[in-house]
C-alpha cells in the first residue's frame, strides 16, 4: 500500500488543557506529511475566533497546509466573505465549505440567513469569487438527514462540484459497502472528484452513537455487540476501537482507496497508529517546506 494520502480533522479547543492536548496531537501527526489538517467551525460561527487562532498557529508553527471549515449559518454573505478574505491573507489556501447545523442543534429546522449563503454550493461559489481556494465539501454515503432523497443529495453534491469543489469528504460510516455503493451512485451521476472516506474510530461508543443518530449514519449490530458493557472499561474499549478502525482502513485500502480523512477528536494515538498500519510513516523533511502553507 503505497502512495496513500491522509488528512486530519481537529476542532478548536475551549480550554488551556484542551489546547495543550490539541497541539500535542498536531506535533505528533505533522511528520506524517498530511495533505492538510482541517479545523472545524462551530454552529453559527460560535468558534470563529478559536478556529482562526488554531488555523493560524498550525500554519505559523507547524508550516503545514490547513483547510479551514466555514459554514453558512447565522451570517451574512459580507460576514462570511470577510472571514474568507482574512483566511486568504493568513495564508489559508484550502477551505471546507459546509452548510452547517442550525444554531439550536439537532432537530431544529434549518433556515438560511436572509442575507447569507443558503447552502454549501452557494458558499463554494462565493469563495471562488473571493480567491482561488481549493474547496472540499461534505458528502453523505447514507444521505444527509435533511435531504428528501438520495437522488436529491447527490444532485446537491453535483451543484457543489459545479460551484468549484474539487474534493468530497464523507460523513463517517462503519460498513465499507455503504461507501462503495455511494461511490458507484456518485460516479453514475457524472461526478468525478475524489470522494475521500471520513474515518471515525469508536473511542467513545455512546458519543459516536449520538453523533450517528444526528447525522443519519448507521451503527452496525456487530459494533453494538462489540462495545456492549464496556462503558467502564476504557482499556478494552480502546483496543477494540483500534482493531475495528484498522480492519476498516485496511479493507478500504485493499479495494483501492488512496485517500483517508481521519476525524481525530483532537487525539493523535489512533490516527497515528492507523497511518502506521497503512504504511504512512514520518517524513521529517516535509516540515517547514517553503510552500507548505501555499
Amino acid at each position: 500500500m503505497t502512495d496513500l494520502h491522509v488528512s486530519f480533522e481537529f476542532f478548536p479547543p475551549k480550554t488551556a488543557s484542551m489546547q495543550t492536548r490539541l497541539w500535542a496531537a498536531v506535533e505528533k501527526l505533522a511528520p506524517l506529511a498530511p495533505d492538510f489538517m482541517s479545523v472545524t467551525y462551530g454552529a453559527g460561527g460560535s468558534t470563529r475566533e478559536r478556529t482562526h487562532e488554531t488555523v493560524s498557529r498550525i500554519i505559523r508553527e507547524a508550516s503545514l497546509p490547513v483547510a479551514a471549515h466555514l459554514t453558512c449559518v447565522a451570517a451574512t454573505k459580507e460576514e462570511v466573505d470577510a472571514v474568507l478574505k482574512a483566511y486568504w491573507k493568513e495564508g489559508v489556501r484550502r477551505i471546507v465549505a459546509l452548510r452547517g447545523d442550525p444554531p439550536g442543534g439537532p432537530g431544529e429546522r434549518y433556515i438560511p440567513h436572509p442575507g447569507g449563503y443558503a447552502n454549501a454550493a452557494e458558499l463554494a461559489e462565493g469563495a471562488k469569487k473571493i480567491a482561488d481556494f481549493e474547496i472540499s465539501v461534505g458528502c453523505y454515503p447514507e444521505k444527509h438527514p435533511d435531504s428528501p432523497s438520495t437522488a436529491a443529495d447527490i444532485d446537491m453534491l453535483k451543484r457543489k462540484v459545479d460551484a468549484g469543489a474539487t474534493r468530497g469528504i464523507t460523513q463517517f460510516f462503519y460498513d465499507n459497502e455503504v461507501y462503495f455503493r455511494y461511490l458507484d451512485r456518485v460516479r453514475a451521476a457524472g461526478i468525478d472528484i475524489p470522494i475521500v472516506p471520513g474515518v471515525m474510530p469508536v473511542t467513545n461508543f455512546a458519543g459516536v452513537r449520538k453523533m450517528a443518530d444526528t447525522c443519519g449514519a448507521t451503527i452496525p449490530g456487530r459494533l453494538v455487540k462489540l462495545f456492549q458493557n464496556l462503558d467502564n472499561d476504557p482499556t478494552t474499549r480502546q483496543l477494540i476501537a483500534a482493531t475495528v478502525a484498522a480492519e476498516q482502513c485496511l479493507a478500504l485500502a485493499e479495494q483501492g482507496v488512496k485517500h483517508f480523512h481521519f476525524y481525530t477528536l483532537n487525539r493523535d494515538d489512533l490516527a497515528y497508529a492507523l497511518c502506521t498500519m497503512l504504511g504512512v510513516r514520518p517524513k521529517p523533511s516535509s516540515l517547514n517546506a517553503p510552500d507548505a502553507a501555499a
